[in-house]
């Protein structure tokens, strides 16, 4: 990814951000290190469950391949399978 690609991706982020349930918690519950603690990660989910820019987080985490912790309410794995999902969709489209 270019970086003025990656500006955009940012900047469009700098604005859901603020308004994100998960402002204010600490970074480490949304992106838990060293073994899985599955109490740690529904929390994290908890909390997304009522964000309203989950669609926004999401959304970044995609376009911005966003590989560890839990963005827009879905896991790592989640992701994994909504990201190949979206890219042939992005193709098809193209």
């Amino acid at each position: 990814m270019t970086h003025a690609i990656y500006q955009v991706i940012n900047d469009r982020a700098t604005g859901w951000r603020a308004l994100a349930a998960c402002s204010g918690y600490p970074d480490s519950l949304f992106f838990p290190q060293g073994e899985v603690d599955e109490a740690q990660i529904r929390m994290a989910l908890e909390i997304c469950g009522g964000c309203k820019v989950t669609d926004d987080c999401l959304e970044y985490a995609l376009e911005s391949n966003q590989r560890s912790g839990i963005w827009g309410g879905t896991t790592e794995k989640e992701r994994r399978s909504l990201r190949r999902r979206w890219l042939a969709d992005r193709k098809r489209s193209a």
